[in-house]
């Protein structure tokens, strides 16, 4: 099966399970719910959730088992493109082609829905955790990677630095470190919250995290370029937004040559990071495409 054909199928699988989530906590038609549903199902790439059912796959394991938690990442990396949206913070009006979350609600709502999709994924991981099969160990383990990578010292400790850095000259080293948070932390546990549950070896898990860290700077690095490069139209969000409210990025600090450059070492790093693992076909493709990606 093709890269793309297998892309497609794993979306589907993802999309399912919240489709699942919506019909079981989001059926009521109040406000909150609605608002939650609208960012929620607006598209995307579901890149995190896919990644975790792709490691998976490579290791053997059952799909079951990762789904719940392959599906809390996507309400916590939703949440927080509706808070990151906020006028408060980097007071986008588009995201995934639609007007943002804040902009059809208004912002109190937005904040209500971002806090409420972050705790319908502990809710949701609880649920797994606290029923009758085994391995609740595992499980445990996981959902604490998780916590952490969304928490004060993996994605909001990104966001602040993020927004500390506004009208800041940086040095490239705070730089790497706020998007190896901001970015790259959901990312990390996506590809390594399924090696946990599956207790893949100290060996793998190693492999797994270089893969993960370099994909994350990798995805990071490309959002840098289409910001500069990329169109509303292609991208479903605003471009240029990042140059608007003077941040630092790997084009600004780099420029657009050294950063291409670095892009691509990240994703040699990644791919070689996978040579001693078997059935590694689709995560090398999806370095290459998370590079290559237009939007």
């Amino acid at each position: 099966m093709s890269f793309s054909a297998l892309y497609k199928d794993y979306q589907e699988i993802v999309e399912n399970w919240l489709d699942s989530v919506i019909s079981k906590h989001l059926f009521q038609r109040s406000g909150i719910h609605e608002a939650m549903e609208y960012s929620l199902m607006a598209g995307g790439k579901r890149i995190r959730p896919v990644l975790s059912v792709a490691v998976c796959d490579m290791l053997k394991g059952d799909r079951s088992l990762i789904m719940p938690y392959a599906t809390a990442l996507e309400l916590i990396h939703t949440y927080s493109l509706i808070h990151d949206d906020l006028p408060c913070m980097d007071n986008d009006d588009f995201r995934r082609g639609k007007p943002t979350n804040h902009k059809v609600f208004g912002e109190a709502m937005a904040v209500l829905a971002g806090d409420g999709l972050l705790n319908l994924a502990y809710e949701i991981m609880l649920a797994d955790l606290t029923n009758e099969k085994n391995n609740g160990l595992k499980k445990a383990q996981t959902a604490r990677l998780i916590a952490e990578a969304a928490g004060i010292s993996g994605m909001i400790a990104g966001q602040v630095m993020d927004m500390e850095s506004e009208n800041r000259d940086i040095s490239y080293e705070e730089l790497c470190t706020m998007h190896k948070n901001k970015t790259g932390a959901l990312i990390r546990a996506a590809v390594l919250a399924p090696a946990i549950l599956l207790d893949a070896s100290e060996e793998i898990r190693t492999n797994l995290e270089v893969y993960a860290e370099n994909i994350g700077l990798a995805f990071q690095i490309k959002d840098d370029i289409l910001d500069h490069e990329g169109s509303v139209e292609i991208t479903g969000k605003s471009v240029g937004s990042d140059e608007k409210n003077n941040k630092a990025t790997f084009v600004s600090k780099l420029g657009m040559d050294k950063a291409k450059e670095l892009l691509k070492s990240a994703v040699e790093k990644a791919v070689e990071a996978l040579k001693s693992i078997g059935n590694n076909d689709f995560l090398v493709k999806m370095a290459v495409f998370i590079a290559q990606r237009n939007k």
